[in-house]
């Protein structure tokens, strides 16, 4: 019974550590770095690099969110969405997460370095010193374009698996690059409509807050409208062919209804259903490019 007891408190607390790392973004961060890795070559990603690419950046990642939650587990602690998480509830304490993030961001690193190559392991790092310092400490309580700048980090894993594959950054990966980091401000600004009264509440710059409803709805339609032009590029460079295209296509009309939407008749559900298609649209439209990479026609 005891040994019971105490085994259930060690998993508590071992997935308390695990939600420090936010693992529903982790795991669409490592999914898009998977596919720029099998992306870069025309047949079979080595195994070693898929392996310990895979898991090196999931690490770090998973350490970049802890520490986005170690600054921000005051702001955590007000907002609906985030007051559940280990820091605010008191589950795991400061100097654990530190020590924690530390470990395992070191742990990935050295991964990376050891069993991939220098330059992913320094592409790594410097995605990780973008999102948890540059843009959670000093873009995010400072600007409302904060998600616009910051994106740059958030759309870095396909080029961290591109590196770790081919050892070097080219055309198509920037291509990958420049498609998530259209796509990251209508996938947040449909959040951040929704959460505008908790954002203003703990005085984060947030669009909504700062220029209000009107102004960041018309700015998801005309990035949305930027998006649907970036993602035609991979065929338009022929890295990508008519399965892709198709898909890229039907993915974006609806996309584009629904930014249409939020611009003309905004709701906070519609704004909802918007973030959460955004989510899928990205998977979805990385599936088709990885379908077409393979079954190119």
């Amino acid at each position: 019974m005891a040994m019971s007891i105490a085994w259930h408190e060690t998993a508590s607390r071992i997935n308390q550590f695990y939600r420090l790392t936010k693992p529903r973004v982790v795991s669409l961060i490592v999914f898009t770095a998977v596919i720029g890795m099998f992306l870069a070559v025309p047949g079979a990603v080595p195994l070693d690099a898929l392996i310990f690419g895979t898991i090196g950046i999931a690490l770090v990642a998973g350490a970049a969110a802890a520490l986005n939650c170690l600054v921000e587990q005051k702001m955590d602690a007000v907002m609906a969405r985030t007051k559940g998480r280990p820091l605010p509830q008191g589950k795991v304490s400061v100097p654990e997460t530190t020590f924690f993030l530390g470990l395992v961001g070191g742990i990935g690193l050295f991964m990376l370095y050891q069993w991939v190559n220098p330059l992913t392991m320094w592409l790594t790092l410097g995605t990780f010193v973008g999102y948890a310092i540059i843009y959670t400490i000093i873009l995010k309580p400072l600007t409302p374009q904060n998600i616009v700048i910051g994106g740059a980090s958030g759309a870095m894993p396909p080029v961290l698996g591109w590196a770790a594959v081919t050892g070097e950054v080219t055309a198509d990966a920037l291509l990958l690059f420049l498609i998530i980091f259209a796509w990251t401000p209508p996938h947040f600004w449909a959040l951040a409509l929704y959460r505008k009264t908790e954002y203003a509440a703990i005085g984060m710059p947030m669009l909504p807050v700062t220029h209000g409803d009107q102004f960041t709805r018309l700015h998801v339609l005309l990035y949305t409208v930027i998006l649907c032009i970036v993602t035609l590029l991979p065929y338009i460079t022929q890295m990508s062919g008519l399965i892709y295209l198709a898909g890229a296509t039907i993915l974006n009309v609806i996309f584009m209804y629904y930014a249409i939407k939020i611009y003309r008749d905004y709701s906070d559900q519609l704004a909802m259903k918007t973030f959460r298609y955004s989510i899928l649209y990205l998977a979805l439209l990385f599936v088709a490019l990885l379908v077409d990479h393979y079954f190119y026609f």
